[in-house]
Formats: C-alpha cells, structure tokens, sequence
C-alpha cells in the first residue's frame, strides 16, 4: 500500500511548503518577509498555490473541468501541456448540454457530485463553473458556456458555485470578462460599449457574484476596451469588489498574465501557473524601488489566506493544520489503495447522477407524425454513423476528463432493446478513429453500406455531429456546417427509408437548414457527458419524456448571427458591434427567420396555458400566475419562460423581449398546476450611459409567457414606476429631456404658461404646446431655443430654472 499524497508538483516548479504542524501560533500573512509574500501570489506548480508554514497557509489544489476533474499528472508528464486526466473522474454533461436542461436544482446536483470527487482527490478549488455569453456560434469554446442569455447563464452558474462550496469546495467563476472568442484570445482586445457591457457581459457575473459569493474569479486572457483583464483595475476592483463586493481572490487564467506588478496593482491575487519565481522578483524589485506599494501586496496576501483558510475544508485541516489522507491522482490510477472501493462507489453513484442530467439535457427539436418514441419491442431499426459507436461526449482542450465509464449510444440501444431488432453501419469515418478488424473502408463504401441497411430497416436513426477535429478550445470554427459526408450520407437514407430519425453531437450549434425538413425526427444531443449513450436510448425508447430546451438559438445561416459582421475582429481588436442585440435579441430585433428559436424544445406530451395574472408587489416585484395543463397522455415537464417587453413609448433602444425567469412543472397526463413567476422590479433596469447606472423606464410593459422565446402563449400588461433621473438639468438638456423629467417638465411648463400670460400673445409659447413643433425640436438643447425669437425662455432664466428643479428634488428627498 502506498502511502497517501497530494498529487506532485510538475517538474520545473517550486515546490510548495508544507502546512504549519507546530504549536506556535502562525505569523499574520503579511508579517511574513518580503519574498515570501510575493511566492504567495503565484502558484507553486501547474495546479497548486504556494503555502507558507510560518504563517499557517496551507497550499491549494486546484482541478480543470467544470464538468468533471482533470487532474495533474506526475511530474514530467506534460504539465500543462498535457491535456488528459491521469485518473479517472466522472464526466458530466458540459455546460452546452446543462445549460439546455433550464434547471438549476440539477445544475446545483452535479455540482455537489464534483465537490465529493473533489475531496476525494485532496481539491480545493474547482476552475469553473464557465459563464461567458455564447456571443457567436463560432466561437470554439462555446461548449463550456450555458446560454446566450445572461439570467438564464447566471441561474445555472450560480447553483453550481452553491453546490461546490456547499459541500466545501471553492468556485473558480471564469473567465471574466467578455472571453467570447478563441482566435487571438491571449491578446485581442473586446472594445464593448457601456451599455451591453453591463447588460449582457457582466451581468451573469453580477448576479452570481452577488449572490453565489465564489471564493475565487479567473481572470480571462482577452484585453477589454485596450486594457488587458488580467491588469484592469475598474473590472479587478472598481466594478467586481467596490459594487459588487467580491470578497475572494482573483487569480488569472493559465498564462493569462503579462505585467505581474501591474496586475497586482489592479487586483489580480494569484498569477497561474507557476513561472519558477520569476515574476515574484520582479514583485520585490518593484516594492523596494518604490514602485509598488507594500501594501498593495498585502492586500492580496490577506486575500490569499483567506482563501486557503476557505479551501481547507477540502483537506479536512481547517486549512492550516496536516492535511487529511487523500487519494493522489497517481495512486488512484493505480487501484493500489485503501481509498479505491471508496472512490468505486463514489463513480457508480456519480454515473448514474451523469445518466439523470443527461436524460434532462436532450432536446427534441423535432417530431412530425410522433415517430418517437420508439418501440424497442419489435421491428428492425437501424442505427447508423461512427457516432453511435465512438461518440462524442465532451468538448477539447483543457477541461478534458478520463471518464470513470462509457456508456455508447448503439450499445444501450442494443441492451434495451426488448425484442426489436438492432442493427448498426457507421456510415462515415471520424478523423483519427482507428479501423476496426476488417480494416478502413473508402467512403463509398461505408455509404453503400448504410444505405443498403436503412432500405431493410423499419427506422433509420442517424448519429451525426462534429468531430472533435473541428471544434475545441485554442480555436474557432469557420462555419456552422456538419461534415460534407455526413449530409450525403443523410440524403440517401432519407431517398431509402422515410423513417429516419437524426441524433446530433456537437459543441457549438451546427446549422440544420435546410436538410431538418428532410427527416420528420431531430434530437439535439449535443455532449451528454459519460451516460449520453444511456440517456439517449431511454429517450428515443420513451422510457423518458424529454424536457430539454434550447440555450442558444439555431440560426438559419451563419450570415444571420448579429455578431457575424465583426468577429472575431481584425489587428488585435473585436468591436461588439451589435451592442445589446446578442443571439435572440437579435434575431428577433431583425424579425430574422430561425431553424429554432432559443427556449425551444418539444415533448412526448403537449401543454397548453391560461390564466395569466400580473400583480405588483409592494416593493414593485411583478409576480406572474399562470395555469399549466398537460393535456397529453404522458408525464411530461414543461419549462414556462416568462418575457417582457420594453414600455410603449420608450425611445430607448431594447430587444424585443428579453428572458426575466423561468420554471419547470412536472405534471401526469390531464393533471394541470398554477405556477409563479416572479421579476424583481430591478431586473426591468437597463443600463443608461446618460444616468450613469441601472434604470427603469416607467410605463406599461407587455409580459409574455410561452415555451420559447417565439412561442408565446399568453400575454398581459402591468405598470411599473419609473426610477428617478439622477440626470441634472441645464441650458445643454434638451425639451425633450426637459419635458420627460418627473420634475423639469412641470418647472418648465409653468414658466411657459407664464410667460404666455405675461406676452398677451401666442408665438413661441404656443409653438412649445404644439405636437408638430414638439418633435421638431424635442431633440434641441433648450439653451438654444432660448436663443430663437419670441422663445418662452431667455438665456439668463436658464440658470433659475436649473435651480428650481434642484429645489423640488431636495424638497421631495427631505423625510420630514
């Protein structure tokens, strides 16, 4: 038996001391020496922090994988190149997949499951969960990102952060902020409008910042309007701990740093990895020229220990003592120790968790003449494409997972078949898939193949999908088309056999048009993780009702994507040129054509709605009622959206409908529930550039409920109050900003009545009350209207009036 380890430091980097064991009480961290407290804001290896013993600071693991642990190998093994785990971990479903589910009670699930593992392997922090916007469908590592919508991102990323540190594991919340792109991520610059920067980029962070409370944000590669995350003081500190309040660490992404005493200054903790305490020189250089204040240091070193007090719940240690015995990744794989049955039942628990989350990820997109379910009593159904047999369950790159099992797709098809008949070709090759025992067939070949078994089958069900080839993480793609071979392979089964149902595999969205109209059945699989194979065949055999819905509308072309005509950007810059127009709120901004529009996903079972109520609250939350029936004749679960509609006559530019919440009903057949939906009134603020900050128009809204964003069932109205404007009046405010405050418009009015009396005559006075000449001037600075002839106002009663506005707003803010 081998004794219990933490998992090594990669050669090459310095080894971390060990935890303080003495009586003696510890050093207050930022007592320690100098050079001692620059090691601590780097890391001691690849996936370690440093520790320092005198100060009672114990070193940190850390794990990639937001879906599962990938954890460190023996020294010399690759370091961080190396992108396998060296032990086995359950691989859940990627955040594509989750984020389909619409259901943050599994998210936190999941979460609690990789939490366990996590302790198990001696870690204590998790880097995830992953929360940018899916801004492109290009971008190559959409696959580890939930939605194109903030809330519903922020939902899920916040149950998972709950469920990791719950159970005693920190969050990594990643990658802040607006890392939407693989090509030049190390250096381009996103150059972000104000307004969709807070509305769409930062506002899932806000949210689960707020809410989740992380122990730890990582830092993104990507510079954001010229100034890289990584040394941005108003993203660092400013925005994330002086309005937010952040109170954990922030550590950079994997090689992410470029200035070390500038990131420090700017707030960034912890540069990862390790660079062999260069950077820490240049640290202590810089405070003893005078360079960097000591006390900046400091700050981080306080925020360090913390954060390892908060990670000792990993260890068991309290985060200063001996660490508990652990399972090192190497010995694990081994099986060579007193751990292994431990962790062998944690694994089979955990498969069967991974099989119930994919189950809730599946997506029927399409169902003409109830083809599924299928029977898997009788018949010969025909299961076709390499996919079936080798499929695609998790994205590349850096968070990819040895799987404790497998679970194939045309295996469990055959395994729960109950007496129909499984046959399988594989239609296609993957790139890189090694020849079976008869060797590799030219495409022809396997075509033939396919075709000829479809023709004698009584359904054909396709696997298709991309090839981890052409997606991962350190690119993007180039188009949104599945492989050339696998749409002739389509074709002609489709010109044999009718029947065919198509299951799809992929990371990031692929393009369906216009072959879905080909096939009466379509199944969106993306990556289930390790039990995907298991989930789909209970799905497709009806022994579960799908309940999946769309995170990220599927677009009828590339070309339609809002972001298409500026990304991924040219000479190390990115213009976010569609401004808050993101995914459905641009389609629909557009009134653009979808394959499927984000929300969507079908059932077993049908729905229908009625009742819808809108009441407001005393503290203007609009609480939503609204009957749900399942009028079919499965158990079937619905996700009810609800959306809202900017207020008539606003002059703002909004989205048509914007996602404000969301819940799931479970009903049996006929059985019907009343639901609420409830929107804080702050989450009908948007960001105004002129108010500096979060606003609500006041006004009636339209509130939209449905089963997606362009399947509305039921509408209704409510009034909501607006905030008052922070703006001050002046002679540079135009009548219309004038005439549409809640103050300024009665001052100003009152004086044109006024002067109206006092001239005896109609004139500009008049003209001020008249509609026609209010729009022609509604957008002229009343400064200058003061300028015209016979204006109502002069240039020297500008100022009183400024004044008289400034009076009624401190008499209304006074309580007395």
């Amino acid at each position: 038996m081998t004794s219990p380890t933490r998992p090594p430091v990669p050669s090459g980097s310095r080894p971390a001391p060990p935890a303080a064991t003495g009586p003696s009480a510890p050093l207050p961290p930022t007592a320690l020496p100098l050079a001692a407290k620059a090691a601590l804001t780097s890391g001691a290896g690849d996936f370690v922090t440093e520790g320092n013993a005198a100060a009672g600071i114990a070193a940190v693991t850390l794990s990639d994988g937001p879906h599962g642990l990938r954890l460190p190998r023996r020294s010399g093994d690759g370091g961080q190149l190396e992108l396998r785990s060296a032990s086995p971990a359950t691989c859940f479903p990627p955040a594509v997949a989750l984020g389909n589910s619409w259901d943050p009670a599994l998210a936190r699930r999941v979460a609690g499951a990789l939490a366990a593992e996590a302790r198990a392997y001696g870690v204590g922090v998790v880097l995830g969960p992953g929360i940018n916007l899916k801004r492109s469908p290009l971008c190559g590592r959409n696959f580890e990102y939930f939605s194109e919508d903030p809330l519903l991102s922020a939902a899920l990323g916040g149950a998972m952060v709950e469920g990791l540190q719950t159970a005693g594991v920190g969050a990594s919340l990643k990658h802040y902020a607006a890392n939407n792109q693989e090509t030049d991520r190390m250096r381009v610059s996103a150059d972000i409008d104000e307004r969709p920067l807070r509305e769409l980029y930062l506002r899932a962070f806000e949210r689960v910042v707020r809410t989740a409370r992380p122990w730890s944000v990582m830092a993104a590669y990507n510079a954001v309007n010229g100034t890289p995350v990584t040394e941005n003081a108003r993203l660092l500190t400013e925005i994330l701990r002086g309005e937010w309040g952040f109170d954990g660490i922030v550590v950079s992404d994997w090689g992410a740093v470029r200035d070390r005493v500038s990131a420090l200054r700017a707030g960034l903790d912890l540069q990862m990895p390790s660079v062999g305490g260069r950077t820490d020189r240049e640290v202590v250089a810089a405070v003893e020229r005078g360079l960097l204040d000591e006390a900046v240091l400091d700050r981080s070193v306080a925020r360090l220990a913390l954060f390892a007090r908060r990670a000792g719940g990993a260890r068991g240690d309290g985060g200063g003592g001996a660490s508990a015995p652990q399972v090192s990744a190497t010995d694990a794989a081994d099986g060579s120790t007193a751990s292994a049955p431990a962790l062998a039942a944690l694994a089979e628990a955990h498969h069967r968790l991974a099989a119930e989350a994919a189950e809730r990820c599946v997506v029927l997109l399409r169902n003409e003449g109830g083809l599924l379910p299928l029977s898997p009593a009788t018949g010969r159904l025909a299961v076709v494409g390499e996919l079936a047999r080798t499929p695609r369950y998790q994205g590349g790159g850096s968070s990819q997972v040895t799987p404790t099992r497998l679970d194939t797709p045309l295996d469990a098809l055959r395994a729960r078949a109950e007496g129909a008949e499984v046959e399988f070709a594989p239609g296609y090759a993957l790139p890189g898939t090694p020849p079976d025992a008869a060797g590799s067939p030219d495409a022809e070949a396997l075509t033939a193949e396919a075709v000829a078994l479809a023709a004698r089958a009584g359904t054909v069900v396709l696997f298709l999908g991309l090839p981890l080839a052409e997606e991962s993480e350190g690119f993007d793609r180039t188009h949104l088309d599945l492989p050339g071979e696998q749409l002739a392979l389509l074709a002609e089964l489709a010109e044999v056999n009718p029947r065919v149902v198509v299951v799809l595999s992929h990371g990031g969205v692929v393009r369906t048009a216009p072959w879905q109209d080909r096939v009466p059945a379509l199944l969106d699989g993306a990556l289930l993780g390790q039990a995907g194979g298991s989930a789909l065949a209970r799905v497709l055999y009806g022994t579960v009702n799908p309940s999946g819905r769309l995170a990220e509308t599927v677009p009828v072309r590339l070309a339609d994507s809002p972001s298409h005509l500026s990304f991924p950007g040219e000479e190390g810059h990115v213009r976010y040129a569609e401004g808050v127009f993101v995914g459905y709120r641009g389609y629909d901004a557009t009134g653009r054509e979808v394959s499927f529009p984000f929300g969507h996903g079908l059932s077993y079972t049908s729905f229908a709605y009625r009742a819808l109520t809108v009441a407001t609250t005393e503290d203007g939350t609009l609480r939503a009622h609204v009957t749900v029936a399942n009028t079919g004749e499965r158990h079937g679960r619905e996700i009810i959206q609800l959306y809202s509609r900017p207020p008539r006559g606003s002059r703002g530019a909004h989205p048509v409908r914007e996602l404000r919440a969301f819940t799931a009903v479970d009903l049996a057949p006929g059985e019907e529930r009343t639901v609420t939906l409830a929107v804080p009134r702050a989450e009908l603020a948007f960001w105004s550039v002129r108010e500096n900050g979060w606003h609500v128009e006041g006004g009636t809204y339209r509130i939209d409920v449905g089963a997606s964003s362009r399947d509305i069932r039921l509408s209704a109205e409510a009034e909501v109050a607006a905030d008052p404007s922070r703006v001050r009046l002046n002679g540079r405010s135009t009548l219309g900003e004038w005439l549409s405050h809640p103050v300024g418009s009665a001052v100003l009015q009152r004086h044109i009545a006024a002067a109206r009396a006092a001239s005896g005559t109609s004139g500009a006075a008049t003209g001020l009350t008249d509609p026609a000449v209010l729009r022609f001037l509604r957008d002229t600075p009343l400064a200058v209207i003061a300028d015209f002839p016979i204006s109502p106002v002069i240039p020297e009663e500008l100022p009183a009036l400024a004044e008289a506005v400034e009076a009624a707003l401190a008499e209304d803010d006074d309580p007395s």
